[in-house]
């Protein structure tokens, strides 16, 4: 038996890294899972290592930055399976150019803000009224260590520390209807996002000294693994979960403490 028996669950950013990740996991735990993202291979690849047959699983291909696509995954899930338990909003990034001193400094920093803050807030709109009628649920943003200091780059860091702010106030308007709203935390995580490569072009290093650089900023000196997140997301989701909300709760081995 399951903790998450009979639920159903809507991961944004499904198809690879985290995302995946939490839904193999919930998979396991025995919910019924809707996914998105923007690339239908992914999507497929997910569904088939779950080994779930479209009477427990549903991929639905979406774009996050637009706010009908965004909404879509939900909807899916609400048409399918008539509910939605669980949503975890793991959409997020750097999109576009931003420059400090330019004249124009590029539009990255919109761009971002809607990506990693605006796009939580059109999935869970798209999610609360079920969740109001069906007397409860469950809402978790992932966040990042640059959800709670520096870190990030200034449109990243912003709109995760926007999250948590919206995390934190959605929790208090909608705890009378029985909806949980927590933040989840990763620190540098081993996705196909965190590239050292790319990161030693920007920087004039090598990609060992960053993973070094990065490995050296938390307590186990090592990168976080997609599926160490697995078991904080299920609690959260699940019964064992019921009394946390309004949390920023970080699996990050040690990230800057």
């Amino acid at each position: 038996m399951g903790q998450l028996d009979g639920r159903v669950a809507v991961i944004t950013g499904g198809g690879r890294g985290i995302g995946e990740a939490i839904a193999l996991r919930y998979a396991a735990e025995g919910a019924t899972i809707v996914i998105s993202s923007r690339t239908a291979s992914d999507l497929e690849d997910t569904l088939g290592r779950a080994g779930l047959d479209a009477g427990r699983g549903l991929a639905v291909v979406a774009d996050a930055m637009d706010r009908d696509d965004a909404r879509r995954p939900v909807h899916a899930a609400l048409e399918t399976f008539g509910r939605v338990d669980v949503l975890v909003n793991n959409v997020g990034g750097t999109v576009g150019r931003t420059s400090l001193f330019d004249a124009d400094p590029g539009d990255g920093f919109e761009k971002t803000l809607v990506l990693s803050l605006t796009s939580a807030w059109w999935t869970t709109s798209a999610a609360l009224p079920g969740m109001r009628d069906q007397g409860g649920g469950r809402i978790i943003n992932i966040g990042s260590g640059a959800a709670r200091m520096t870190g990030g780059s200034v449109p990243y860091t912003t709109a995760k520390h926007g999250l948590v702010g919206f995390s934190k106030e959605l929790a208090k308007s909608v705890a009378p209807y029985g909806i949980n709203v927590n933040v989840l935390s990763p620190g540098f995580t081993r996705t196909t996002l965190l590239d050292f490569e790319a990161i030693a072009t920007r920087n004039g290093t090598t990609a060992e000294e960053e993973e070094a650089r990065a490995c050296a900023e938390n307590l186990q000196h090592r990168v976080l693994e997609a599926e160490e997140l697995g078991g904080m997301a299920t609690l959260l989701a699940g019964e064992d979960g019921r009394g946390i909300t309004g949390q920023v709760i970080s699996v990050d081995v040690g990230y800057k403490v």
